[in-house]
Formats: C-alpha cells, structure tokens, sequence
C-alpha cells in the first residue's frame, strides 16, 4: 500500500502545492516500515488529547516529514537533500518534543535526533534502497548539514516552513489553500548573508502574511497551557520508566494511542484524565503549594526571512512589530491546574 494513497484529502490538496510530481523513489522510501511508524505520532506533541485545544486535527510526523521532503525537492532537485529532509524526524517518540522536556531539553527540543542514524542504519529497507541509490548513510542522517533543510532560527528553512504552513492551514486556520499557495509561489532561493542557500520571498506582501501567522503560533507552541501539557505528559512519561512499566524503547517502537492506553490504565490515569477534560490552566507569580506546576521557558521559533537580500524586519514596520510582540511573551509565571498533584 502506498500511504499517499490514505491521507486526508486536506493534507493531498497541501502537498501538491508544494510538489506536484513527486518522484517514485521517493515514494519507496516513504513507504518504508521505520518510516511508516511516524504516521502514529502526532504533530502536536500530544497536545490535541486535552480539552485545553480546541483544534484536534491530527498531522502526523510522517506527514510532517513528507513535506519538507517535498519542499526540499521542489528547490533542490537533489536527492541526498530531500532523503535528508525525510528522515529528519525518523526518531521522533510518541508525544514528539514532550520527550525533550522529560530530557530537560525544552529549549532547544532537539535531544531524540541522536537516535536519528541508528533508526536509519538499521532499518534493512532503507540500507536496501540507499545501497541501490548509492547513497551513503552519512550523507542524510543529519539534515543540520543542508541550509535548506535547516537552518538557524529565525531563517526560512523547509522544516520551519512546512510546520508554519501545515499547522496554519490544518491546525490553526489562519491560513487557506489559496493563501498557502501564493505564499509558496513567491519563494525561491537566494544566498543570505553568510553565503549559504535560504529560502526567500520575491514580495514583501507574503514575507509579511507569513510573519504575522507564525508570530501568533510561536507564542501557542509554548504558552501556559503547552509548556504546561508538555512538561506534564513528560513526567508522566517518566513515572512510568521509572515504575518499569515501560521503557525508553517503547517511545520509539509503539504507537501514541497505545502509550496513553497504557497511562489510562495505570495509577496516574486521574491525572491524565483531570489534563485530558481541564478548560484552563491557572498562573501564579508565587510558586503554588501542594500541586504540580511548571515554572520554565520553552524554545522560540519564529521567522524573520529574506525579502530582495533584506530581512523583512529591517523593510517592514508591520511585520517587525509581529516578531516583537512574539519575542515579547512572558513564560515567568508558575503554571498548574487545580488538582493535579504527581
């Protein structure tokens, strides 16, 4: 079966915006059992089980990878960096970045890459199709390598423009198809100040649109209620490695809904249940007594990309003051939910 045959028919419409022909080798390696598992991964970091988010459509991390695989190819035409790009997330765990804050990554969220080239070598399918191609394993396990795949915030790179687009379109809708479309239609790709390659806008107007949407996500992606939710499914997470009823293995090799299967059924299924039907968080400028609470910051992502050689906050008031007001958000206040102790 080919899992571009099953996905929703939002998600198709999206991916053919960003690559109408996709290759058939590709394709071989989407449909590979390493890769395939991240279908059961959500984007949301496990955010989308709780009553807290109101928007619940789930784009897994298979999804996620496809299309930066597809935008890496729509620029690049290269193989090795759109393979590069497909396997970025291959080591994703259940509940995604909520791994990283039980690894006290939550900053940076990058701590479950390490798995990254072990997950690939070991999969005889891709070894198979990568020998076939003549490719060599260190060449696309680790898209760091390729400033097209990533670069540092906040410049466009497929990764960060693929979960922009994605979630603006799907998740968050402050986006529609045809918006999503004249964005990526007015990019191409330059060389930016350090001489490397970025993806930029020909017109200031949809550099613009495109800050404005991913100014009002970054502060979603780690206000109380996510830092919150994260951390939270992270120490639950940990309980349950610690009691021995699960291992760190089983993030990697089971899927989301059997992870918290095994939490509802577990001596903090009230906990997770009292997060899964909370409405609201609540915030202290004290540190609460006697209840779980969060007190850290989160990682920043936002984007400030090239316009005609310009960063756009050096061109546009407008949208310098969307990236001020999202570099602005507060993450000192205690955050907790009335009767959740752990």
């Amino acid at each position: 079966m080919n899992y571009l045959d099953t996905i929703d028919g939002k998600v198709k419409e999206y991916f053919n915006i960003l690559e109408s022909d996709i290759p058939s080798w590709l394709i071989e390696y989407i449909n590979t059992d390493a890769m395939l598992h991240q279908q059961y991964i959500g984007m949301s970091c496990g955010t989308i089980y709780s009553n807290l988010y109101k928007e619940k459509f789930f784009y897994s991390s298979l999804d996620h990878s496809i299309g930066v695989a597809l935008i890496t190819w729509h620029f690049t035409h290269d193989k090795i960096q759109t393979l590069a790009s497909l396997f970025h997330d291959i080591a994703t765990p259940v509940f995604k970045h909520s791994i990283d804050f039980l690894n006290n990554d939550y900053e940076k969220q990058e701590s479950t890459e390490d798995l990254t080239s072990k997950i690939i070598s070991d999969s005889k399918e891709i070894m198979s199709l990568l020998k076939r191609d003549n490719i060599k394993l260190e060449d696309v396990d680790n898209y760091h390598l390729y400033s097209i795949c990533d670069n540092d915030t906040p410049r466009i790179c497929a990764d960060r423009l693929e979960y922009s687009l994605s979630n603006a379109l799907l998740y968050y809708n402050l986006l529609d198809i045809n918006q999503v479309r004249d964005i990526y239609n007015d990019l191409y790709v330059v060389k930016n100040e350090d001489g490397n390659d970025e993806i930029a806008f020909k017109t200031k107007k949809f550099a613009r649109l495109l800050v404005k949407v991913t100014s009002i996500m970054s502060v979603t992606y780690r206000d109380d209620r996510t830092r919150y939710s994260m951390q939270l499914l992270a120490d639950i997470v940990k309980k349950l490695v610690n009691d021995g009823i699960i291992s760190i293995n089983d993030l990697y090799n089971k899927k989301e809904i059997e992870i918290i299967s095994i939490i509802k059924n577990s001596k903090y299924k009230d906990i997770f249940n009292t997060w899964v039907n909370a409405s609201k968080v609540l915030v202290s400028d004290v540190e609460p007594v006697d209840v779980y609470y969060v007190h850290h910051g989160s990682k920043i992502r936002y984007v400030d990309p090239l316009v005609n050689n310009a960063r756009v906050s050096n061109i546009c008031k407008i949208a310098k003051s969307y990236i001020d007001k999202n570099l602005s958000y507060d993450m000192n206040k205690y955050v907790y939910i009335e009767n959740i102790k752990i």
